[in-house]
């Protein structure tokens, strides 16, 4: 009941920006991939899994998400529909995406694929966020150890486990460049820009007017 329990509200809306945001995210990692101009750092363990194990991104992605849910338990989160969406859904586009798109090309379409990339992901985020049914695995594996430590930096945490994976996908062959700095830098304001067009709030509670009792006379 946990993963339904905030469908109530505007159910039809949140769940299009959902899936149309998990849709847009393994869509513009696809983007980012073909582009070979570098990627964010959980893809980039990703990429370096795959090539390591043969297995296609998607099934990676699926394979990792899955793993780090499992790592939830301890933790005590909860997972959403949105979380488990998440699991499967960015990884089947992907695959999906780059099945039909083309590696290689030259250098000015690459930078036109990792400029969309980089966008289409800040949208992403903004829309499977704003539908507010659940994080995806990676950032409630952030969220949950920041619980377990309260005062722990959120920042630092997700410096540290993003920082791991990025090096661990570099020696497995990932591709690191100059478009996983630009996403480093400009994901955050982008999805910041994006949010409020997406965001999905929950109702206010009805405020309840005091009448004050009359003066006795």
């Amino acid at each position: 009941m946990a993963m339904i329990g905030n469908l109530r509200h505007r159910p039809a809306r949140r769940l299009t920006h959902l899936f149309v945001g998990l849709v847009l995210y393994g869509f513009s990692m696809a983007l980012m991939i073909r582009s070979g101009l570098g990627l964010n750092p959980w893809d980039v363990f990703h990429q370096g899994l795959s090539r390591l194990t043969g297995l296609s991104m998607g099934t990676v992605v699926i394979a990792v998400g899955a793993l780090v849910l499992l790592a939830w338990i301890p933790l005590r989160q909860r997972p959403g529909l949105g979380t488990v969406a998440n699991v499967v859904v960015i990884g089947l586009a992907v695959d999906a995406t780059l099945a039909l798109l083309p590696p290689g090309g030259p250098l000015a379409l690459r930078i036109v694929l990792l400029v969309a990339g980089i966008v289409g992901n800040g949208a992403a985020t903004a829309l499977y966020l704003g539908a507010r049914l659940g994080p995806g695995p990676r950032d409630g594996l952030m969220t949950g150890l920041v619980a377990r430590r309260p005062g722990r930096s959120l920042r630092l945490v997700r410096t540290i486990i993003e920082v791991g994976v990025l090096a661990v996908g570099a020696v497995l062959g990932g591709t690191v460049g100059i478009g996983t700095i630009a996403y480093a830098l400009t994901i955050g304001p982008l999805a910041q820009l994006f949010l409020p067009l997406f965001d999905v709030a929950e109702p206010k509670p009805p405020t309840v007017e005091r009448i004050e009792p009359a003066p006795a006379t």
